[in-house]
């Protein structure tokens, strides 16, 4: 490969870092031809997208960031290595792990940078499995916010017979 083809190709991984800064380093060697299609296909329908990259490259890249957390990943860097990069942060987890309940071995996570935070080693994946989307986020505060509020709504409608005679027991009074 020539340096020109290397900087373009350098080029188009920091820019795809930059516009999706959550990404899953995968190994998917050993997949069958058929197999590596399926899981194109399931990655292209959770909106995920699946790129094998040369070692070398993807760490120049990382360093290119100019964060200490990513460049913990720079260690899960050896041998085949596949990209996942993805918009809403545990969906490439939960594909791995879906993989890894029907019993097959890859997709093997080897690390992942996911909300500004370093994830090393296959162990750490029913963690990136938790981590909430910043949709899930949103709806979880509202529900809080709305809670209080169904609350005081609903005693005042249980109760709205005995609060209309209170009220009218107190006007009377004066």
């Amino acid at each position: 490969m020539r340096k020109e083809e290397k900087a373009q190709i350098l080029e188009s991984i920091t820019a795809q870092i930059q516009e999706t800064p959550n990404f899953y380093i995968t190994d998917i060697s050993g997949l069958n031809a058929e197999q590596t299609a399926k899981l194109r296909r399931d990655c292209f329908e959770k909106n995920i997208k699946l790129i094998v990259v040369k070692n070398t490259l993807f760490h120049k890249a990382i360093e290119a960031m100019g964060s200490e957390e990513a460049n913990q990943l720079l260690s899960t860097l050896e041998g085949p290595t596949a990209i996942m990069y993805t918009e809403t942060p545990n969906v490439p987890a939960k594909l791995i792990k879906k993989y890894a309940d029907d019993g097959k071995e890859k997709p093997a996570l080897k690390g992942a940078y996911v909300q500004e935070c370093a994830f090393v080693g296959a162990e750490k994946l029913s963690e990136l499995c938790n981590i909430k989307s910043r949709e899930e986020l949103i709806g979880e505060i509202v529900g809080l916010l709305q809670s209080p509020a169904r609350n005081v709504v609903s005693a005042l409608q249980s109760a709205g017979g005995k609060l209309a005679g209170i009220v009218k027991t107190l006007s009377e009074r004066e």
